[in-house]
């Protein structure tokens, strides 16, 4: 019998209503947790992380060497795709350290070759044979200054893409101007983040004092979770005893001091055969003083 107990005091059963109930009694903490943390991410963003800024310039790419002139030619999809799967190729190019280095010393620029690196991508744009370019700095003015300077030499036909991929041809859709606002960080996006991690972390500390909460606190308790062990007797609550006057010193001092109280008033009533008698004893120790 003891190993049974022992084991059915192991297992825990978890009532997912009532850590629903336990939540909604802590309504207004995790509310405050959620807002708390809304708050200091929110501030975490707007003093301490630095805005970075965008600039991009788009490319076409085109695998086709043929001069047109005035003759007719037609693309046809399998050229477009060849052109796609170049834009994997062209994006090898663009982050290779000739490239990066003879922008870094064509422009005169305050990189290493492995921070520029790290400023730059590429990409297509879209399902197009458009290759698009990114350079993301804290200074707008140079993310749009180096990445102009990579396009310059993306298109070189000496030194560029079409001197290293045979039968390519990069032209120029737009180049890159100055951005006028940060891409990053996102306020709105960085303070949803601290509300939904404040609500998280309060939900599971009201959750884990929950299930670690061991008190009993009512008798339903007791025969939910040891249905096979008959409860022998119960103890009444001598507090909400004690305000009726049935259990405990202070209900008995209680209802003594009331009884007591009551037999006094009535002795004081007229016509009353104690009051009487107290009465005609008094006077008689009057007369008695006087003789």
């Amino acid at each position: 019998m003891t190993n049974n107990l022992q084991n059915k005091q192991d297992v825990q059963e978890i009532d997912l209503l009532k850590l629903l109930k336990v939540l909604w009694s802590k309504i207004w903490v995790i509310a405050a947790a959620a807002f708390v943390g809304g708050v200091l991410f929110f501030v975490y963003t707007l003093f301490f992380i630095v805005p970075l800024y965008k600039s991009s310039a788009l490319l076409y790419v085109n695998n086709n060497s043929l001069s047109l002139g005035s003759t007719k030619v037609n693309i046809t999809s399998g050229d477009i795709n060849a052109s796609n799967s170049l834009i994997d190729t062209y994006v090898v190019i663009l982050k290779s350290r000739t490239t990066l280095e003879k922008a870094i010393n064509e422009g005169q620029l305050p990189f290493t070759y492995e921070q520029l690196r790290g400023k730059v991508s590429g990409s297509s744009e879209g399902n197009t044979p458009v290759f698009k370019i990114t350079v993301t700095d804290e200074d707008p003015e140079m993310a749009a200054n180096v990445c102009n300077r990579i396009v310059e030499i993306m298109i070189d036909q000496n030194s560029g893409i079409s001197g290293i991929v045979e039968g390519s041809s990069v032209s120029v859709i737009d180049y890159a101007v100055v951005a006028r606002s940060a891409s990053s960080p996102s306020y709105t996006k960085n303070t949803a983040i601290g509300m939904l991690l404040g609500f998280v972390i309060a939900c599971g500390i009201v959750i884990l004092r929950s299930l670690m909460d061991s008190t009993i606190r009512e008798e339903e308790f007791l025969l939910e979770k040891y249905k096979d062990i008959p409860v022998l007797a119960t103890i009444p609550d001598l507090f909400e005893a004690s305000q009726s006057g049935y259990y405990g010193y202070g209900g008995y001092g209680g209802s003594y001091s009331k009884s007591y109280a009551q037999a006094s008033a009535n002795a004081r009533r007229p016509g009353n055969a104690t009051s009487d008698i107290s009465s005609e004893g008094s006077s008689k120790q009057d007369k008695g003083s006087e003789v």
